[in-house]
């Protein structure tokens, strides 16, 4: 039951934050619209005086060699790029081969800069790449924070530099006062030299409770020079293709980096709009708008289009068996498999966009007089307006094709494939027809990949993939006021079919767009999200449990509570335990079962609590599982330590032992005696076990747990065998075996004593246990978790693990974190890290808190122990 109040119960402030946290993801979708449109009204403003036919001729007279230099300063822009990721990798200590590395920041950076969102975008790039090569969640969470923070600050001290240099020109062209500017930017460099200052010799910089490594001087003058190189090649793309002006270098490098920040903090997808507003604004009583407008169009293709094109190039190259011989191309062709989705993603996103813009532009003359001597108009007309609507499917199905389903993989190429036929019908559009064939072939190479077989019918289009569908309508339709601005609007324009008519073609076709949009969008916004999976029914029970005696993971018997949901791989031989707590899908541990079925299975999780309205959360997960987790688009925290006991290797000899060699002759002294009861002699001291548990919970002034740990429940007792301690013929202590029958692992659960047992009895116990186990063939024993321990203090420790070491030191009073590992720490274990993955790294606290509320049985348990 969800025990979170009512809206009408809080009071106003609560209810207001409330609100937000709830609906923040569609508060920012939406705010990301508004932002488009204002953008999009600000430049139909700005550029009443400018005609669609002046921009064509603006592009058409763009030299050759300002195109060859756009593209030289590009490959130079991206080049240094890439030295962001070999910069950030160097300040963690970490060292990959140089091929891959390059490839992977030259990806990141060409679908981060077209599709926005360039920490996320770019960032789930990373960690899909550098968890195959690697690296650990921690050491790619530093990466990226590394990369993001380097290009925000060099990008304002390169800005403020700038304008300290041309602020009287600048100020000209803006109407703004030169000495506010000047004071802004001297604020600006002030404030970043007292940060290079303060970090000279790599020191941390405490702000409350926040610590904050800052690089050393060398790693900062390094990182502003690349930075610097960076935005300096890339205005100078923009610069070359400009026509001949008064405006220098310097003056527009500073309005050429103030449009970039206002792009990248717009959340726009790349900055469309927000960046063209402010270059325009800026430039536009110097240069010719209509001149602008086309540099801007040969901007994004040469800037944006070509270095996407590119990657997908290279990871068809990748795609080449014969190449795969050389080591340094394998590396890279792993690589390019792990990218290839999120490449063919947005250039799926981008062809869509290409087609709905290009329906409702002009036809060049020349073209329509060729169709017309070959086709009827009635196919000219269908093939235009379908093309449109094709665009608009591509767009939609690119979501899909990020998450590897086979049917977004079928309806994308027969959807280009049509699309490229149209697109030759209804406009000889010859580029667009290469780029298509080009998505094409890299789809069917890349089809081995298309596996999952998820009804892309089902998918519910999230808040962020339905902002950028509307920010495309909202470009489609500005493009067509922008286009047929001179165009007398009357209704009669919707019922004329001419081959020269381009208007009435461009209408309907935006008409078509807005409306099958807007029917996705309801489709998403209005799914019933209240979806909750009923419990276990015996069946499924039954299966679960057969699937557990196959397998090797202990832990895995806690299924037989009955108290998680569970789902199961397409075939049932795999299987999901979770638990619901408010928006949170929280799975615990690995899937059990087929190692082969675990990836599609997380998949499978992780759409069903999306489509739900939920987070998807795994719980305890082991390393195995953080690349299947990466490729869901989960972030990992750490959360501690699993202790793994040798079995083959215990033994009760040697000085490291001797503690516990002392505790089993003080157990036979005090009269303590061993034995497992097998499943079927249980059911004779369940009433001794229930005396035993009651007393234990009565002690200690708690209530049974659940979830990741067993309760004393009758039926949970007798599924399992025994290990039981007596003084006397008395039970005075017990514990519930987990085994399965390929005698893998071994572990406890339920561990319950008397008040009055004799101390030391639980190291008694669990020595007896390990070398019960080793006597009846087990190969390892698990002790269970230590949480918060192993945690990093390095000062280049994510904030993640600096703040589980902070309370793992500190933390005695409310959890004894060290005593737990003390204890463990005995038995001379291996410690293998244990996770937790969250969609939306933002959520990993509140999915934490659900986490306890479902262990401690909501509030009451937690608060009530």
């Amino acid at each position: 039951m969800d025990t979170a109040p009512s809206p009408d119960e809080l009071p106003p402030r609560s209810s207001l934050a409330a609100f937000f946290m709830r609906f923040r993801v569609y508060l920012t979708s939406a705010a990301v619209i508004a932002i488009f449109v204002l953008m999009a009204v600000a430049i139909y403003r700005l550029t009443e005086e400018v005609r669609y036919d002046d921009v064509v001729a603006a592009l058409a007279d763009t030299s050759w060699t300002s195109i060859g230099l756009a593209i030289l300063f590009t490959a130079l822009s991206f080049a240094a790029l890439t030295c962001y990721d070999i910069n950030a990798l160097d300040y963690i200590g970490k060292k990959l081969p140089l091929a891959t590395v390059a490839m992977t920041g030259f990806s990141a950076y060409a679908i981060g800069n077209t599709a926005g969102f360039g920490a996320l975008s770019g960032g789930a790039i990373r960690l899909r790449a550098y968890s195959r090569l690697g690296l650990s969640p921690g050491d790619i969470s530093r990466v990226i924070a590394f990369v993001t923070l380097s290009f925000g600050l060099g990008l304002l001290a390169v800005a403020s530099l700038s304008t300290l240099v041309v602020a009287p020109r600048l100020a000209s062209i803006l109407a703004i006062d030169a000495d506010w500017l000047r004071a802004g930017a001297l604020a600006v460099v002030a404030l970043l030299a007292l940060l290079l200052v303060f970090g000279r010799d790599g020191r941390a910089v405490t702000l409350g409770r926040l610590s904050l490594r800052l690089p050393d001087t060398r790693t900062s003058s390094r990182q502003f020079l690349v930075s610097a190189f960076d935005i300096a090649a890339s205005a100078s793309v923009l610069y070359v293709l400009l026509p001949e002006t008064h405006v220098g270098w310097p003056t527009f490098f500073a309005i050429y980096a103030a449009a970039v920040g206002l792009g990248v903090l717009s959340h726009v997808p790349a900055g469309l709009g927000v960046f063209e507003t402010v270059i325009i604004a800026g430039l536009g009583n110097t240069i010719s708008i209509d001149v602008l407008l086309g540099s801007l169009v040969l901007y994004r293709l040469v800037y944006h289009v070509l270095p996407l094109i590119l990657a997908i190039g290279l990871v068809l190259v990748s795609e080449v068996r014969q190449l795969a011989s050389h080591p340094m191309v394998a590396g890279m062709g792993q690589i390019g498999v792990r990218l290839a989705p999120p490449l063919l993603s947005t250039l799926c996103l981008i062809l869509g966009a290409m087609l709905i813009f290009s329906s409702v532009t002009p036809t060049p003359d020349t073209n329509l007089d060729f169709l017309s001597d070959l086709l009827p108009l009635p196919i000219v007309e269908g093939a235009h307006f379908l093309a449109s609507l094709l665009g608009l499917v591509l767009v939609i199905s690119s979501r899909g094709i990020a998450q590897r389903l086979d049917g977004a993989w079928w309806v994308s190429v027969v959807g280009a494939a049509a699309a490229l036929v149209l697109s030759l019908i209804k406009a000889v559009a010859v580029f667009e027809a290469l780029l298509l064939a080009l998505f094409i072939g890299a789809m069917l190479l890349n089809g081995k990949l298309f596996t999952r077989h998820a009804s892309l019918l089902r998918q519910a289009l999230s808040p962020s993939w339905l902002a950028a569908t509307a920010v495309i309508a909202v470009g489609a339709v500005a493009i067509l006021l922008f286009v047929y601005r001179d165009t007398q609007y009357s209704h009669d324009l919707w019922w004329q079919f001419e081959f020269m008519e381009d208007a009435p073609r461009s209408l309907r076709a935006t008409l078509g767009v807005v409306v099958a949009s807007t029917a996705v969008a309801i489709f998403s916004l209005l799914r019933p999200v209240a979806y909750r999976p009923d419990t276990p029914i015996a069946d499924e029970l039954s299966r679960a449990t057969d699937i557990v005696r196959q397998q090797d993971v202990a832990d895995a018997n806690l299924v037989r509570m009955g108290d998680k949901r569970l789902m199961f791989s397409e075939s049932g031989n795999t299987f999901i335990m979770y638990g619901i707590q408010g928006r949170s899908w929280i799975a615990f541990a690995d899937p059990i079962g087929l190692e082969e079925e675990m990836g599609e299975l997380v998949w499978q999780f992780v759409e069903t609590a999306r489509g739900a309205g939920g987070r998807a959360a795994f719980y305890q997960i082991s390393p195995a599982m953080l690349s299947y987790c990466a490729d869901a688009g989960l972030r990992a925290f750490k959360l501690g330590e699993l202790a793994i006991v040798d079995l083959t290797r215990f033994e009760l000899k040697g000085g490291k032992l001797a503690s516990l060699r002392q505790s089993i002759s003080r157990g036979a002294r005090d009269g303590l005696v061993f034995s497992v009861v097998e499943i079927p002699d249980v059911p004779a001291i369940l009433p001794e076990l229930q005396a035993v548990s009651d007393a234990w919970l009565a002690h200690h002034n708690t209530r049974e747990k659940t979830f990741s740990l067993g309760a004393f429940r009758e039926d949970y007792i007798l599924s399992q065998p025994v290990a039981v301690l007596r003084q006397e013929e008395r039970i005075i202590a017990f514990a519930t075996l987990m085994v399965t029958e390929t005698r893998k692992e071994a572990t406890v659960d339920l561990m319950r004593f008397l008040p009055e047992a004799p101390r030391g009895a639980m190291d008694f116990l669990f020595v007896s246990i390990m070398q019960h186990m080793r006597e009846t063939g087990y190969e390892t024993f698990n002790l269970g978790m230590a949480p918060l321990s192993g945690m990093s203090k390095r000062e280049i420790a994510p904030v993640w693990d600096r703040i589980g070491s902070t309370i793992y030191e500190h933390g005695e009073r409310f959890y004894n974190f060290k005593g737990l590992r003390a204890f463990k720490s005995k038995f001379h274990p291996s410690w293998q890290p244990r996770y937790f993955a969250v969609s939306g790294g933002t959520g990993a606290l509140m999915a934490l808190m659900d986490v306890t509320l479902l262990i401690g049985g909501g509030i009451r348990g937690v608060v009530g122990k």
